[in-house]
């Protein structure tokens, strides 16, 4: 398959020292959370194929989130960018997709209409936030069925810095999301394999060895209030850029990080 790559990235968050510090959130306008760049036609063709025939691999849903879904549905349709088009009960995409609004349930339509991933988080019993639905067609070594159902601290586990000072803030920050006032972060995470969807199970970690690290994967995470409910949906803008086409600044400060050549 050939890969999908960007030209640049939006930021480089190893530069900016509010994101290079975990969890390195920021606050974001509205207008500035969906982003259709330019390879929208070529990631909704694959988002579109992996919905059509791996639909059980990238949906989950728990019983108690139909009604957050609903409501990012109606969130995204008010927030829309240029390109796109209502055309009575449908939506014309920027490369010219027809989504009928009421042809699939809400998420899967939310996710059709868009670049990003879409990860519901809601409090659980205890207050923790838990994902409760999701459509992620892009995971970056995770897997959707190991994660659903299961609160933040859990999905992290297997991630080192994530010890329960860090869980702590992570809560703190999906507790303070306001509506209309979203949060954002970027990571930066070096691959050998370009594919967008690399799910991956918790007992066998990505191990790349660096002599084959040729591209840099970025996630633009954003926090997004979901009016009407008590979800927060956590949204993902994937980005995959060859190391090589990174500004030499940008180079020189990934390879002080990761001892990139």
């Amino acid at each position: 398959m050939t890969a999908i790559l960007q030209q640049n990235l939006p930021s480089i968050p190893w530069l900016v020292p509010a994101l290079a510090r975990l969890p390195g959130v920021l606050p974001l306008a509205m207008g500035d959370w969906l982003v259709s760049d330019e390879v929208f036609a070529a990631q909704m063709a694959l988002r579109d194929r992996l919905l059509a025939e791996n639909r059980a691999a990238v949906y989950a849903m728990t019983p108690g989130a139909a009604g957050a879904a609903a409501a990012l549905l109606a969130l995204i349709l008010d927030h829309l960018g240029p390109g796109y088009a209502r055309a009575g009960g449908a939506v014309i995409r920027p490369d010219g997709v027809r989504v009928v609004l009421d042809a699939a349930p809400p998420l899967i339509t939310a996710a059709r209409l868009v670049q990003e991933d879409l990860c519901l988080h809601q409090p659980g019993p205890d207050g923790e936030h838990v994902l409760t639905g999701a459509v992620l067609c892009f995971p970056a070594s995770w897997s959707l069925d190991e994660k659903i159902g299961r609160p933040l601290s859990a999905i992290h586990g297997p991630v080192a810095a994530y010890d329960a000072q860090m869980a702590a803030r992570v809560q703190r920050l999906f507790d303070a999301v306001r509506p209309g006032r979203p949060l954002w972060r970027q990571n930066a995470l070096i691959y050998a394999d370009p594919a967008l969807h690399q799910p991956r199970r918790e007992a066998a970690p990505r191990r790349d060895p660096p002599d084959q690290w040729r591209y840099l994967r970025s996630e633009k995470q954003c926090f997004v209030r979901v009016p009407d409910s008590d979800a927060v949906v956590f949204s993902i803008h994937s980005y995959v850029v060859a190391l090589d086409a990174l500004p030499p600044e940008a180079r020189a400060g990934l390879a002080r990080l990761h001892r990139v050549g």
